[in-house]
């Protein structure tokens, strides 16, 4: 028999107040959450708490739904080898929300499973039902009210809804991919939909762990979320600085340059490098109107920095001496789209303040 669930995460502001949640049918249905964590540790959460819920059932296939690609490849590519660095990424900086991971890798040892990709706010009802209550998990944190847990798995144990680690407060985070803007989920939230038995047919797939014996995790007591800021390399910030300074080409020019750097997805995949050219003070307003902040941006392109953008240049403007205008048009298999970008003159480098793309008719 094989249990499918589909396990989703929340946060508002990202990070900001957090919320998860797993879903098999109304009857059977666990969510819970943090005043402050980021949209990944939720989805991470989720999953845990999944597994979790159904270790009295180590005998059982388990199926995931799952819409963040950043949890599947986490799971089933990158955690091996995270593992044999130490827990460290192939750049050597330490592997973000590291003790979710540690414990999941945990509760995965003799367990069969198989995580399938769905996309988000398409109508999916185990997926919509999960979104549904985590994202009302992390709204009872943002006002202060208690949420509801649900009612778990029948015959699991649930420790709590939080069980110390939801009362974590993760150091904040942060970031976007391609032209930067990256495509906002749908605003619209559809009401979840019942959806069929907790034990559903599924295709098998064997899961990475062997039979080992269950270890019993320990309490998780902070997430290992670094802050953004801590990650800066001071030797390549400066390299950069002088490299810009030593240079005698036109501040337009310069700008150009740096923006097609930035659309590069090798660049964009690095949190150095975009925090170098990413003012501190950096807002995006995107084709999809979502805003984004620096933090929010920097952490998404280095989930998925996409794919090399074709752009055309229409204008590099002066603003003064330490601002340029940026305008140019974008090209996607979804059209063209009009984008501005303000770069600014901070310390000796020029940063990008401010970035803004409108679908083009």
């Amino acid at each position: 028999m094989t249990i499918t669930a589909a396990a989703d995460g929340s946060a508002l502001g990202n990070p900001g107040p957090a919320g998860w949640a797993w879903y098999v049918n109304d009857n059977c249905w666990r969510a819970g959450g943090w005043p402050h964590g980021t949209n990944n540790q939720g989805e991470l959460m989720a999953v845990l708490d999944l597994l979790r819920a159904t270790a009295h059932l180590p005998g059982e296939d388990l199926r995931i739904l799952c819409d963040s690609q950043y949890v599947i490849n986490s799971i089933t590519k990158w955690m091996p080898g995270w593992k044999r660095k130490g827990w460290r990424k192939a750049d050597g900086k330490p592997v973000l929300n590291v003790e979710l991971l540690k414990e999941l890798d945990r509760e995965l040892a003799g367990r069969t499973y198989t995580f399938e990709w769905v996309k988000g706010h398409a109508g999916h009802d185990l997926n919509e039902a999960a979104d549904e209550r985590a994202r009302a998990a992390a709204t009872a944190y943002q006002q202060g009210v208690a949420a509801r847990s649900g009612p778990g798995f029948p015959g699991g144990h649930h420790p709590g809804t939080s069980g110390r680690a939801l009362d974590a407060q993760p150091p904040s985070v942060g970031l976007p991919p391609a032209t930067l803007d990256i495509p906002a989920a749908a605003s619209a939230r559809r009401p979840a939909a019942p959806a069929g038995n907790a034990a559903a047919a599924g295709g098998k797939a064997p899961g990475t762990g062997t039979n080992q014996p269950r270890a019993t995790p320990e309490p998780l007591s902070a997430f290992d979320e670094l802050d953004l800021f801590s990650e800066l390399d001071t030797e390549a910030l400066e390299a950069a600085e002088a490299s810009q300074q030593a240079r005698s080409i036109p501040p337009e020019a310069l700008v150009e340059e740096l923006e097609r750097e930035l659309l590069g997805p090798l660049v964009r995949g690095d949190i150095g490098r975009t925090a170098v050219l990413l003012h501190p003070d950096f807002m995006e307003i995107g084709s999809s109107g979502r805003v984004w902040t620096r933090d929010a941006m920097m952490m998404a392109l280095e989930e998925d920095p996409g794919e090399r953008t074709d752009i055309e240049i229409l204008g590099a403007d002066r603003i003064g001496s330490s601002a340029v205008l940026l305008t140019y048009r974008s090209f996607a298999r979804s059209g063209t789209t009009l984008r501005s970008s303000l770069w600014v003159l901070d310390g000796g480098r020029w940063r990008l303040r401010f970035h803004q793309g409108t679908p083009e008719a």
